[in-house]
C-alpha cells in the first residue's frame, strides 16, 4: 500500500506521525498498573529491525511472540500491534487478538490470520486498519524508522466483542479488565540502508 508513495512526499511527511502517547497501551482509561508481562520474540530483539518476511517486502506473515508468566486470576490475553509513526492522526493497527488462553505462552508464526466471525474455544481476530487478520509492516519510503509495538493484555474475563471488532471495540473490550501488560517493539523501515546484523537477530531465542 504505502511502498507506492514516492520517496520525496515520503521525506516531506517524515515528521508527521501519529504519536506513541495514542498507543492503546497508554491510554488512561485502561488503567494499566504496575504488574509487567515479559513479552519477546525468538525472531527479533526488543527495538531492533523486523525481519523481511514479517513486512510487505517479503512473506508478509506474522512474527512468533513468547511470553512469560501472567497476573495471578489472568483468564484470557489479548495482543494488539499498531504503528504509532504512521503519517496518520492515529495508530495504524497491524492486528487484534483476543480470548487467547490464559495458559497459552506462544503465539507461533503465521497464527495471526483472518477468522471470519471467530471461534468459539479459541483466539478471535479482529480488523486492523484496512482488513481482518495481519498487516504486514508497509512504511513510506523515506519516512524514516518505524516502530512497531506489540502490546499484550492480561485480562481477568474473556470478552464478548461481536465477531469482527476494530480498535475501538477491543478497547472498550478491555476496560475494567485488565491486570497487567507487556509491550515489544520491531522496527522497519524503507529507504534506508538496513543494519548489518540483520538476517541474524533470531539468535536470541529464547525457545
Amino acid at each position: 500500500m504505502l511502498e507506492h508513495l514516492p520517496r520525496w512526499l515520503g521525506a516531506v511527511l517524515r515528521n508527521v506521525r501519529a504519536g506513541h502517547s495514542k498507543l492503546v497501551i497508554v491510554q488512561p482509561e485502561l488503567r494499566i498498573g504496575d504488574t509487567v508481562i515479559d513479552l519477546s520474540s525468538p525472531a527479533f530483539a526488543s527495538g531492533a529491525r523486523l525481519p523481511v518476511r514479517f513486512t510487505a517486502d517479503g512473506e508478509g506473515v506474522s512474527p512468533p511472540l513468547l511470553w512469560g508468566e501472567v497476573p495471578t486470576g489472568t483468564t484470557s490475553l489479548a495482543l494488539i500491534v499498531e504503528d504509532p509513526d504512521a503519517p496518520a492522526l492515529q495508530p495504524l493497527v497491524h492486528a487484534l487478538v483476543w480470548n487467547i488462553p490464559a495458559d497459552d505462552r506462544h503465539l507461533p508464526e503465521g497464527a495471526i490470520v483472518a477468522d471470519g466471525d471467530g471461534t468459539v474455544d479459541g483466539p478471535d481476530v479482529g480488523r486492523n486498519s484496512l482488513f481482518e487478520g495481519w498487516l504486514p509492516p508497509d512504511p513510506p519510503t523515506g519516512h524514516g524508522s518505524h516502530d512497531y509495538v506489540f502490546q499484550l493484555f492480561a485480562l481477568s474475563e474473556t470478552i464478548d466483542i461481536g465477531g469482527n471488532p476494530g480498535r475501538s471495540g477491543l478497547i472498550r473490550g478491555l476496560q475494567g479488565r485488565v491486570l497487567g501488560a507487556g509491550m515489544l517493539v520491531g522496527t522497519y523501515s524503507r529507504g534506508e540502508e538496513a543494519p548489518l546484523s540483520e538476517g541474524r537477530i533470531g539468535s536470541v531465542s529464547r525457545a
